[in-house]
Formats: C-alpha cells, sequence, structure tokens
C-alpha cells in the first residue's frame, strides 16, 4: 500500500491560532465586565446623589396634600448644591472623573440627578482612545415622618 501524502507538518500555526482567539475572548470579556462595573458604579452614585438631594428639603416647606400627609416641598437649588456635595465626597481620591450633568427637582416632589463619565477600557484603550460615554440618571423622594 503506498502513501499519497505524508501526514507529518506542524501543528504550531493551529496553536497560534487558538491562542489569538482565546487572548481575544479574555480581553473582551475583560473590558465587558470593567464597563458593567463602571456603569453599575456610577448608577450608585447617581442614587446616592439623589438621595442627597431629596434629603435637602427644608422642614419649614413642607405642604399638606389633599389626601392629608405632610409633604416636603424640594427646591432645585438646594437638590443641586447638595448633590455636588455628596459627588465631590464620594468620589474623592479617585482617578475618574464624574461630571454632575444635571440636578433638580422636576415636581418638587423628588430629586432626579444625571452624572456622566467617559470610561475607557482596561486592556484595550489603543482601540477606544477616546472611551465610551457613560450617562447615568438616579431619583430619590424624600421620606417625611
Amino acid at each position: 500500500m503506498r502513501r499519497l501524502r505524508s501526514e507529518e507538518g506542524s501543528i504550531l500555526p493551529l496553536i497560534f491560532g487558538f491562542f489569538a482567539i482565546a487572548l481575544a475572548l479574555v480581553l473582551v470579556v475583560t473590558a465587558g465586565t470593567s464597563l458593567y462595573l463602571e456603569r453599575s458604579r456610577l448608577y450608585t452614585l447617581a442614587d446616592g446623589a439623589a438621595l442627597a438631594g431629596a434629603d435637602s428639603f427644608a422642614l419649614d416647606s413642607a405642604t399638606l396634600d389633599a389626601d392629608g400627609a405632610v409633604r416636603p416641598q424640594l427646591d432645585g437649588g438646594r437638590v443641586r448644591q447638595a448633590a455636588s456635595d455628596y459627588l465631590s465626597a464620594a468620589t474623592r481620591g479617585r482617578t475618574t472623573r464624574v461630571t454632575l450633568v444635571s440636578a433638580g427637582t422636576p415636581e418638587g416632589r423628588s430629586a432626579r440627578v444625571r452624572l456622566a463619565e467617559n470610561w475607557r477600557p482596561p486592556l484595550l484603550s489603543v482601540f477606544v482612545p477616546q472611551g465610551v460615554h457613560l450617562e447615568v440618571e438616579g431619583s430619590a423622594r424624600p421620606v417625611f415622618w
């Protein structure tokens, strides 16, 4: 029986190909995880800033609702100042820059805060030099007993 072709060859190109695919997969998963964690952290900051803004009401601003409940009235300037103070205290010592886009109260009953940040992937920043713009919004209502 005559062999038509030798079964000898190099498996090295196949190993390099699989290694490149595995490395690309690890880099993409790492970047995706980092983006998810950064977005979650930004949501946490927005919720905390909104809660600080919701707690910034003056006691003499409380009004009586139609159902007899006492509700505090929020002021947009006080909400913005409280959110800004919270944000500066919460991000002290961090290298990333979180921007307070807007903070206020649309109807006087809840505080709404919008934050923005540019996220850069940890290992793939060469491919995304400008980063990815993240913007989140948090809202909170004051609790008045």
